[in-house]
């Protein structure tokens, strides 16, 4: 029997759409994630948050090696003009882990889930 992929360790679509939503709620409300003012205007608005959770979803759902379903933008432009400096990665990286730890996700699978975050930081931090 093959190894189970992360995303089936992770409960699948119905197991990552319940953490994005709790993590999407944390990061709206995270100050130091809004402290950038390109950041807040594209989280501050509520009515923002339904579709933003199904693009995190269908992002980590492939990210972790389930179903290709994400139809947003690669990392690069997705997040071109949203100015995300190291402080502003590590502050969402912060609460990815945090929510991860939150809803008792297993180690191994929380280490593999931040591997996959921190390979993306050369394609989401802007140089300064």
């Amino acid at each position: 029997m093959a190894e189970q992929t992360l995303y089936e360790r992770l409960g699948g679509a119905y197991g990552i759409a319940g953490a994005v939503d709790v993590l999407v709620d944390r990061l709206f409300a995270n100050a130091a994630v809004n402290a950038n003012e390109a950041v807040h205007a594209h989280h501050g608005v509520a009515a923002n948050a339904p579709g933003y959770k199904f693009l995190v979803t269908a992002w980590s759902i492939e990210a972790t090696g389930g179903p290709s379903c994400y139809p947003g933008q690669d990392m690069v432009k997705a997040h071109d003009e949203l100015r995300i400096d190291e402080a502003g990665f590590d502050a969402v990286a912060l609460e990815i882990a945090a929510t991860l730890s939150h809803l008792g996700v297993p180690a191994a699978e929380h280490r593999e889930f931040m591997d996959i975050i921190e390979s993306y930081r050369p394609q989401v931090v802007q140089a300064a």
